[in-house]
């Protein structure tokens, strides 16, 4: 029996010897393990009276070899992080990484903007959903089920309700549902168009807004947008309306400012009109105010609507709506608050 403890104790030191990785030595426990139990196997065969004199061999066998084992795994425990430590080693002589600073994204820096002007005038930021009903997008806003004015939007719809909704004109009715006159909101956001080229996005941002109370005139909303125009682009820009239409505004306008790169004399960007058309407006629909319980015969307002692409191209200078969104770091780091 003696023998077999000597045999493997030599077995095991040579087992051990071989082992570089806890894992290694791990493997080698293992199979001394194994042939340990092979030599207390033979307990069976011996004598009554022998068999305690052997239990405590094993046993102080057993607990040499596991404090050899344990001080193995510590050599080398220590081997393997001196290994770790010569590879992760920094080279304190060469230069940092540089981290740049990003920027807010135009249209973001362009929405805080508007949303600046406009606080400034006593506009306070409705946000509505972006999944609409049929009734808010389009019934509300005196735009019934069969009437042309739905063919000017290419819509997205879900089903016969519920759509993505085309503009966020649909928020201003969500209001004056629930809150009386007076009302001075603005309604940016989301909205969405099957409509794709280099002006057009499938999705694009509209900042639209609303003032409904006693005595408001188209003379009310030409003030509030030279101020507009004034501070978003520069001091010396004039604004000019055109007749339009629109099924929620009556009268209805388009809204031009004088070109704020040539000064109205007529360049590439204006092409040559000196005015640029910037967005919609008119004064708000006798019908949509019934629609949401305010008397029209006490109350009257203007909306108006802007697309925040549309101004940040012509801020920025920018040909292509899609480089708002080619995430162009090169692009993206050319604005700043």
């Amino acid at each position: 029996m003696e023998n077999n403890f000597e045999e493997l104790e030599k077995e095991t030191e040579q087992d051990c010897s071989k082992a570089e990785s806890g894992k290694a030595l791990y493997d080698a426990k293992l199979r001394f393990a194994a042939k340990l139990k092979t030599i207390m196997s033979g307990m069976k065969e011996l004598k009554k009276e022998e068999r305690p004199v052997f239990g405590k061999r094993v046993n102080e066998f057993k607990e040499k070899m596991e404090a050899r084992f344990a001080e193995l795994g510590e050599a080398l425990k220590r081997a393997e992080l001196e290994r770790k430590y010569q590879r992760e080693q920094v080279d304190i002589t060469l230069p940092g990484k540089a981290y740049t600073q990003g920027n807010v994204h135009p249209i973001t820096l362009v929405k805080k903007q508007l949303i600046d002007i406009f606080s400034g005038m006593g506009f306070t930021v409705f946000e509505g959903p972006e999944i609409e009903t049929d009734y808010y997008n389009f019934t509300a806003l005196n735009t019934p089920k069969d009437h042309p004015a739905r063919d000017m939007q290419d819509t997205f719809y879900i089903n016969d309700n519920m759509l993505l909704r085309t503009q966020t004109s649909a928020g201003q009715i969500r209001v004056m549902e629930k809150q009386q006159p007076p009302i001075k909101i603005l309604s940016p956001g989301k909205v969405f168009r099957s409509d794709d080229d280099a002006t057009h996005s499938p999705m694009f941002h509209q900042m639209e807004g609303l003032v409904v109370d006693k005595g408001i005139t188209l003379c009310d909303l030409m003030g509030m947008l030279n101020e507009f125009a004034a501070k978003m682009f520069n001091e010396e820009t004039k604004v000019r309306f055109r007749p339009s239409y629109f099924p929620f505004t009556e009268p209805s306008v388009e809204v031009d400012l004088s070109c704020f790169a040539c000064g109205g004399k007529g360049c590439r960007l204006c092409k040559g009109t000196g005015w640029i058309e910037v967005l919609g407006a008119g004064v708000v629909n006798r019908r949509v105010l019934e629609n949401c319980g305010v008397d029209p015969d006490e109350y009257t307002g203007f909306a108006f609507g802007m697309g925040i692409e549309r101004i940040a191209m012509l801020k920025y200078g920018i040909n292509n709506i899609k480089n708002f969104y080619d995430n162009d770091v090169r692009f993206l780091k050319q604005f700043n608050d």
